[in-house]
């Protein structure tokens, strides 16, 4: 057992303390540009604007340029000049994509007679078709809806991938169950192994589903890419959610099918609430001896 570091819970009772007053509004248009100088480049720094993001959110009218930041699509250094020809050449490099999958696709359907539905299948299945919705709807050009998902799989290290992030994800939060909660792990325990791996859609789909609007996706979305609290707060937002269903599932002793079903009934869920409760929750993670498998993974 290890224990986490008083600086990194500091940073755990910061992150909490903002469920305890008011929240400000989110961060505006003019406040946004308040943060950059004359040339374009970020006045504040990286962990100052994600603490906010964090604590605050953004207004509608800043998400499109900021999440360009924290997904990594424009460097935290750049300049404004450099912003746009980094632009210009995502455009051009996404462009010389489409055209090489139209020259490569007619051999793919040639070689593979399943191709496009396999193709169609592996998109549903994953949900990533909803998902990109959402980027088309932020955004105005293709090039920038492709680059942002990319990018976005990648910041959040493919947590919504199946055989890749999502499996990590689901027994990791059995793990979180196990240390936080040893009587609701032992009735899981008890009821199939099947009982937590079930609730995969929360991660397939980045929890899209549970929330009353898109505005209340994008700003759990942009916290998950800020990367505050911790790495991998997706699993402290599914373990919140799970707790809000706690009482009911030891009550009536549900098993597997009627565990999900109740997760599934969870909708119209509040962002800012959700979040404030998985601070919490990692507020609590922190001020105990961590197993090391917690601490890599969250830290």
């Amino acid at each position: 057992m290890t224990t986490l570091s008083p600086e990194n819970s500091l940073s755990a009772r910061q992150s909490a303390s903002f469920i305890l007053v008011k929240r400000k509004p989110p961060i505006d248009k003019t406040e946004w540009d308040s943060f950059f100088d004359e040339n374009g480049h970020l006045a504040k720094s990286r962990d100052f604007i994600c603490v906010n993001i964090l604590e605050r959110g953004l207004h509608p009218f800043v998400r499109t340029e900021a999440w360009k930041f924290l997904t990594g699509y424009f460097s935290w250094q750049s300049s404004q000049d450099e912003r746009l020809t980094v632009d210009s050449t995502r455009r051009k490099n996404y462009k010389a994509l489409c055209e090489m999958y139209e020259k490569i696709q007619p051999l793919l359907e040639n070689l593979h007679r399943n191709f496009i539905e396999t193709r169609n299948n592996i998109k549903y299945q994953q949900g990533f078709h909803e998902m990109v919705m959402l980027f088309q709807l932020m955004v105005e050009h293709d090039h920038e809806t492709f680059w942002l998902f990319q990018f976005f799989l990648q910041k959040t290290e493919h947590s919504c991938v199946l055989n890749i992030g999502v499996g990590k994800n689901l027994d990791m939060l059995s793990t979180l169950i196990t240390f936080l909660d040893p009587v609701f792990a032992e009735h899981l325990k008890g009821k199939g192994a099947g009982a937590v791996q079930s609730l995969f859609p929360w991660f397939c789909l980045c929890f899209q589903p549970a929330f009353k609007s898109f505005d209340d996706v994008w700003r759990l979305w942009e916290v998950l890419l800020s990367g505050k609290p911790c790495r991998n707060f997706q699993v402290l937002v599914a373990y919140s959610m799970l707790q809000m269903v706690r009482e009911q599932v030891l009550q009536e002793s549900m098993g597997g099918d009627d565990i999900l079903l109740a997760c599934n009934n969870l909708i119209d869920l509040d962002a800012d609430e959700l979040i404030s409760a998985a601070c919490v929750v990692y507020a609590e993670l922190i001020q105990k001896d961590v197993p090391q498998i917690l601490k890599d993974f969250f830290l």
